[in-house]
């Protein structure tokens, strides 16, 4: 089978030749690989013989100037098109640190969303052109990256305080800037369908939790939040094809109204935070597409993760509707050796 057969078979919940397998890893990860026998320059889906998926990609932002204020050996700090400030550091597979955010008030950010224009450049042509149909030709499922919802405003616009507190005191302005995102990446990507450029789904990432809890409560979700994943759902529906999210953290409380909206699949199901993949599968496992739900942080323990693997594999591909990857990315720390013997062993147990 090809990787858009058996992902069309899981969103249909069918049983397929073996569950698909996708994931992300670190760029360290892959130059660790290449030094341990992996060849330079070759794909590593192509290396362990695991599934592919074309992505397209948009711009939304204000794009507003990208200038370089201070460079060390260790680190530079740079603004971002989104208007925020943020310190990345050199080593291999940092976490840059966020400084300071422009979008704070109303009168920045309707200046913001003056500049948020949709110009013919925000779209990835040439990449479309280039590349669509081998993806087709390849058998790959197509994903739409949308951009929009509580994530966008508090990781790349606002700040996370900055964001939780308008919520609260002004929620006209953030859910204005919900429409706006979700309008804009509507405007793009109805522009990309109706030059021939399908895709299979609509995928977004919206981090509503973190460890053992949300940022907010499920009303707060039902209130601000909810409408906008329910329209990108419905755009995706009236398309024919599937609307997927994603979102980090623990969002147990959340996981009926997120079904409620009509969402196809969920992941990553981040256990570290405690998400529960296997009572999710057993309370909506004929409603959601899991993909995820295997610990990130046991990778680089062969034993250990052949044991989630064997524990967790068999019931969440019962019936189909279960994509194979770790509950976040592939870290450093897991060597080229282990990976073989996880991918090894996710074919063997993932076979239907």
């Amino acid at each position: 089978m090809t990787s858009w057969e058996r992902f069309k078979r899981m969103y249909e919940h069918r049983e397929a030749d073996r569950i698909p397998i996708i994931d992300d890893p670190w760029t360290g990860t892959l130059r660790r690989w290449n030094r341990e026998g992996m060849p330079e320059g070759m794909d590593w889906c192509d290396y362990f013989d695991v599934d592919k998926i074309g992505v397209i990609n948009i711009d939304i932002s204000p794009r507003m100037p990208e200038i370089t204020l201070e460079e060390t050996d260790r680190y530079f700090i740079r603004t971002s098109s989104w208007g925020v400030t943020m310190k990345h550091f050199k080593e291999e597979d940092s976490t840059p640190e966020f400084l300071d955010f422009t979008i704070t008030t109303p009168e920045a950010w309707e200046q913001a969303k003056k500049q948020m224009t949709l110009e013919d450049d925000r779209i990835p042509w040439d990449m479309l052109k280039q590349n669509y149909d081998k993806w087709r030709a390849e058998g790959r499922w197509i994903r739409a990256v949308f951009w929009f919802g509580f994530d966008v405003t508090h990781s790349w616009m606002m700040g996370t305080e900055n964001t939780l507190i308008a919520m609260m005191d002004d929620p006209d302005l953030v859910e204005d800037m919900f429409d706006t995102y979700l309008n804009r990446s509507i405007a793009l990507f109805s522009r990309i369908w109706d030059a021939g450029y399908h895709f299979d789904e609509v995928f977004w990432y919206d981090d509503m939790g973190y460890k053992g809890t949300t940022f907010f409560s499920p009303n707060m979700y039902r209130n601000m939040l909810q409408p906008y994943h329910k329209r990108a759902v419905d755009w995706a529906h009236n398309h024919g094809i599937y609307a997927q999210l994603h979102s980090c953290g623990d969002i147990m409380t959340l996981l009926p109204d997120v079904v409620a909206t009509g969402v196809d699949a969920l992941n990553p199901l981040e256990v570290k935070a405690g998400m529960d993949a296997i009572k999710i599968k057993k309370e909506y496992g004929d409603k959601l597409v899991l993909r995820g739900g295997i610990n990130a942080v046991l990778w680089n323990d062969t034993d250990a993760i052949l044991a989630e693997i064997n524990q967790k594999v068999p019931i969440l591909k019962e019936n189909g509707g279960f994509v194979f990857s770790s509950d976040h990315s592939i870290p450093n720390s897991v060597s080229l050796k282990n990976m073989k013997a996880i991918m090894d062993e996710v074919k063997r147990v993932g076979r239907y």
